[in-house]
């Protein structure tokens, strides 16, 4: 009979240590500071559609958009009135706002910014080209090339006949290769293949 009472007493008192141990455990998870996204540079109660709502609950979105922002301002000071870099910034935001058309909506969001900040940081000369060189192109206007390697991706400026084309750094077989919308520049020793528009031609370094 001892036996009996003393094994019920010992079951108790595992199953009063059992339910201790829980409490403690959720009293502990529920003390634990949850990870808080800091916010981006605009007012999340105010976000609308499915781009501003994803920028708000995403980290990296969201410390991009501030890095964006605090880009913009510093750029701002050094782009001319003329180039309405103020309109330009709007245009941008509604671009990106459409990425919800996106198959992969994030990573659409994503290029949006980093592509952003690369082109603010060219154009409002807040960083200098690495290298700098002229393409002669014959009959086609010649190309001016402006390297700048401390991006990432390694990103080119190719001005010519009034345009001004960024693109990036592509892999390739050889030489160098530079993609950006409708066009594509890849130089081989001091030779390059251009396409832009669908106009293919030939230029080469002038030394």
């Amino acid at each position: 009979m001892q036996k009996t009472i003393l094994g019920s007493c010992l079951i108790l008192l595992a199953a009063c240590q059992s339910a201790e141990s829980n409490i403690e455990a959720d009293s502990a998870a529920k003390a634990k500071p949850q990870a808080v996204v800091e916010s981006p540079s605009f007012d999340c109660s105010k976000a609308t559609g499915q781009v501003e709502t994803l920028i708000c609950s995403d980290a990296e979105l969201a410390a991009l958009d501030r890095k964006m922002t605090q880009v913009y301002q510093q750029a701002l000071v050094n782009i001319p009135a003329s180039e309405q870099p103020k309109a330009m910034q709007r245009g941008w935001i509604k671009g990106r706002n459409d990425c919800w058309k996106s198959q992969d909506v994030r990573q659409c969001t994503l290029d949006n910014y980093q592509g952003r900040i690369i082109e603010l940081q060219i154009t409002g000369g807040l960083i200098e080209a690495s290298t700098t060189a002229v393409f002669d192109c014959g009959l086609h206007p010649s190309i001016n090339a402006a390297i700048y390697t401390q991006l990432d991706p390694v990103t080119g400026v190719f001005s010519f006949a009034e345009q001004q084309i960024l693109a990036t750094n592509v892999r390739s077989g050889s030489g160098a290769k530079y993609q950006g919308r409708n066009f594509e520049f890849w130089e081989h020793q001091g030779e390059a293949s251009v396409q832009y528009l669908g106009d293919s031609y030939q230029c080469k370094l002038q030394r």
